[in-house]
Order: structure tokens, then sequence, then C-alpha cells
């Protein structure tokens, strides 16, 4: 199974500053709260805490962890519940996922592959869902695409620094979402861009026809601007200069000749045009081709996004794939924050290797 979590240097210093002392306390504060769903006194904690510490030692510790953001107080009373900052570093950092029983393994297994019989893939999802939903006490959700479909708008949104979501809706109102990895350095201009660029083009193609159009366009956008820059150095009005790994860069010379040559100017606008096109369309091939390979168990928890900012709410999804090993939708179950996450996680992720076993196998 694999759990896409945030790897980022903040949440490692964090983790480390925190010692054994805070860490065991901030994780009762969480464990109770999942359970309960109510704030947690310094008292309480001090009843369970593993070594004996007072109610005071507990507070001052308390104190800390609110400061930086990890519990705050719901109302005047003396408890404490998790931030929503503080279960995503929880989440990230300290969760222990637990393992399937072997009785609940069978119980999946034998119940999804028993609804796929004489259904077609709607129905399958439909009956995985529905047990899904059982196992779990929370709404479970599907979304999916038919292999091939033909595309109507795709829309990219950051998740992370070095994750976002390719959101992909078909011209038959179906919608697919795919977690892909970033550059940590990609602004969020150029998801944007790279969005607005695909949905002037994109309609009525599948992701694979869209990509090899691109693919074709840049390769003649890279052949116009070879032609133009190659004129421009033969002529010596620029030359080629870049450091090692880098992208060329074209450096122009003698502007006082380019100045008299009206055609050379020309050619040095259409260069500057031709490598922003470029860029473009690199940009959105890299896009692409990372959408069409997204993975990974991934929890959403509260308004961390806009496409799933369910007041209060978490959501812990995975994807499920065809016989190519691409995906083909992506499963989950929606509860509030305060799902048992250490159960749901391997839940979603064996149901998603099930049913992509019997899409497989279709």
């Amino acid at each position: 199974m694999v759990l896409i979590s945030d790897k980022n240097e903040d949440k490692r210093n964090l983790l480390s500053d925190l010692n054994d002392r805070s860490r065991e306390i901030f994780r009762r504060i969480v464990d109770s709260y999942l359970e309960t769903g109510e704030p947690v006194g310094s008292r309480h904690i001090s009843r369970i805490l593993p070594v004996a510490l007072s109610p005071a030692s507990v507070r001052n510790v308390m104190q800390d962890l609110e400061d930086i953001g990890l519990i705050f107080a719901p109302h005047t009373s003396a408890g404490r519940i998790p931030t929503q900052i503080g279960l995503r570093f929880f989440v990230d950092a300290l969760l222990e996922v637990g393992n399937l029983s072997g009785e609940e393994r069978h119980r999946i297994e034998v119940e999804v592959k028993a609804a796929s019989a004489g259904r077609n893939l709607e129905g399958l999802l439909s009956e995985a869902t529905s047990l899904l939903s059982g196992l779990t006490r929370g709404a479970a959700v599907v979304l999916t695409s038919k292999e091939n479909a033909r595309l109507k708008q795709i829309e990219f949104v950051r998740l992370e620094q070095e994750r976002a979501l390719a959101v992909l809706v078909s011209e038959n109102g179906s919608v697919e979402n795919r977690i892909i990895a970033i550059p940590p350095d990609l602004p969020a201009s150029a998801l944007v861009e790279a969005a607005n660029y695909l949905n002037a083009r994109i309609r009525g193609r599948t992701l694979a026809e869209a990509r090899s159009e691109i693919e074709r366009a840049r390769g003649m956008t890279q052949a116009e601007l070879d032609g133009l820059t190659s004129r421009l150095v033969e002529a010596g009005l620029a030359s080629w200069a870049g450091l090692q790994g880098q992208s060329p860069q074209l450096i122009v010379r003698g502007q006082a000749n380019l100045l008299e040559d009206l055609s050379a100017i020309e050619d040095l606008d259409r260069i500057r045009l031709l490598f922003s096109d470029l860029e473009t369309k690199t940009e959105v091939i890299d896009l692409l081709t990372r959408a069409e390979s997204g993975e990974g168990v991934r929890i959403f928890i509260g308004a961390e996004t806009k496409l799933f900012s369910l007041s209060g709410s978490s959501m812990i999804a995975a994807p499920f794939r065809d016989a190519n090993e691409h995906i083909v939708g992506v499963l989950g179950v929606i509860g509030p924050t305060r799902l048992n996450y250490a159960r749901i996680v391997p839940m979603v992720d064996y149901t998603a290797r099930v049913v992509s076993q019997i899409v497989r196998g279709r």
C-alpha cells in the first residue's frame, strides 16, 4: 500500500522539535478526539499516559502544542482538540496504519467479486461503494470514466508543494481525479496556463490523443525555432550559450547590425514567441503524462482543497486500474474529520486492489 504523505521540510522539523513527552501527549489528544469527537483535558490525559505525569505538567505541554498550532480549545473549557493542521501532521507523521484481519480481507474479496458477477462496471462499483460504506460507517464515493472517454475539460488543482490533482471531465459527464507529482518550483500560474491551453484544444479527444497532438505541435514549434535561430546564428547576429544541464539561451549580439535588418528583428520577435510557446507545450505535455499515472492512497482533511472543502469532513481515496495499469477511477470514503484513519486507509486500499483485479480480468 502506498500512502501519499506530505514529506516537506516543515513537518520533518516540527516532528524533530517535539520531544517524546509532547509527541505522546499530542497522540493521546488526537486518539481521544478520533474516538469521541470531544475535547480532552489535562486531567484525563494525565490518567491515561503510560508514565506518571501531573495534570499541571500536561497542561504546560498542551499549551506548547497550542502555541505551535497543533491543538486548540473549541470553547472556554479546558479541553483541547486537534486543529486541521494538527490532524494533517498526525496523519502524515504519526499515523500507524493498521492491517486488515484475514476475515475482513476475505469479506471484501468475496463480496466485491460476487457483486461483479453478471454486472457491468457501473454495477460492480455501486456494490463496492455500498460495501465500503457499511464497513467504514462513512459515505463511500467513486469517480470513474470509461476507457478512451472523450474529454470536455481538464483542471489542475495544487494540493501541496509537490502534489496536484488533475480533474478530467469527459463529454459523457463522468469525472475522474488523478493525483500527480509536480516539480516543487512549478508556479501556480503554470497550472492555470496549462489548463487554459488544454481546454482550448482537447474537446472531443482522449487523453492520449490530446498528448499526441500537443507533442506533434511541439515538434513543429521546435523545427520552426531551430530554423529561425540557425539563420540568426549563421548571420553572426546571435549565438547559443547555456550552463550544463540547463536549456540553451539565445544570446543576441551585433544589435546595431540587427536594427538595420528588419527581417532579423522579425525573426527575433518570432523566436521569443516560439520560446514561450515551446515552454507552454512542454509543461502541458509533462502534466498530461503525469495525469496518466497518478498513484497512492490519498487523505484529504477539511478545507485543504476547494475540491473537497466539505465543512468538517475528510476523504480517503485510492485509485483502481485496468489491465494496462492505467487508472480508470478512484474510490473512497467521506466522513467527519475524526474518521478512524488507521482502520479505513487499509480498507479503501484493499477494496481498490480487489476492484483493480476484477477490472483487469474483464
